[in-house]
């Protein structure tokens, strides 16, 4: 595992109700232009999708956006992306999303941001990667996936949660910090060589 150069942030097409979602995108766009992370994204220019993308570019970070080829009018492809991937299908755009990342980060989203975040926790349930994966909880927004997951734990049927250890953010300024705590610690387990089970991709 590396230092966290990319992150692979999922969110919501669609603002949202609450403004603090909106706020929260464009202040984690900002927070990881500052730091010099990149942003690897749905390539949309609406919703939370948008703000953090246009959040990134504003403050000169880089952005790739991967969207695929039916979706370019309806999620309105941002053209303010460094790189633009435009896929076959949704496959080939999660797969480049994964291959792009360092980590991931869900926001606030619908039935699709939760789709893949579950990928990447099943993904690292199977020791397919160590790749860092954090909900970022904001206004609590994760809690009731958190609470099922909790629950598929006591009724026996999560039992490598060591591998699926995804961590959780309140605040988008704890996102940053967190993820480079996480792949730190990647790394020293990695240089102990205590990866053996895991198969990179």
């Amino acid at each position: 595992m590396t230092d966290i150069r990319r992150i692979c942030v999922y969110c919501g097409s669609s603002p949202g109700h609450d403004p603090a979602f909106m706020a929260a995108a464009r202040t984690l766009g900002r927070l990881m232009a500052e730091s010099k992370v990149g942003l690897v994204y749905g390539g949309g220019a609406n919703g939370l999708m948008g703000a953090v993308a246009t959040a990134v570019a504003e403050h000169g970070g880089d952005v790739v956006g991967v969207i695929p080829t039916f979706l370019r009018t309806r999620e309105n492809m941002f053209r303010g992306a460094h790189e633009l991937i435009v896929t076959a299908d949704m496959h080939e755009r999660k797969r480049i999303m994964f291959e792009r990342a360092d980590a991931f980060v869900a926001l606030p989203g619908g039935i699709g941001t939760l789709e893949e975040l579950v990928e990447q926790l099943t993904w690292a349930q199977l020791g397919r990667h160590r790749k860092p994966i954090l909900l970022a909880d904001l206004q609590g927004f994760w809690q009731p996936l958190i609470g099922v997951v909790d629950g598929m734990r006591e009724a026996g049927f999560i039992h490598s949660s060591a591998l699926m250890n995804y961590h959780v953010c309140a605040t988008v300024e704890e996102i940053l910090p967190t993820l480079r705590a996480a792949a730190a610690a990647v790394s020293e387990e990695e240089t102990a060589g205590d990866t053996a089970t895991v198969e990179r991709l």
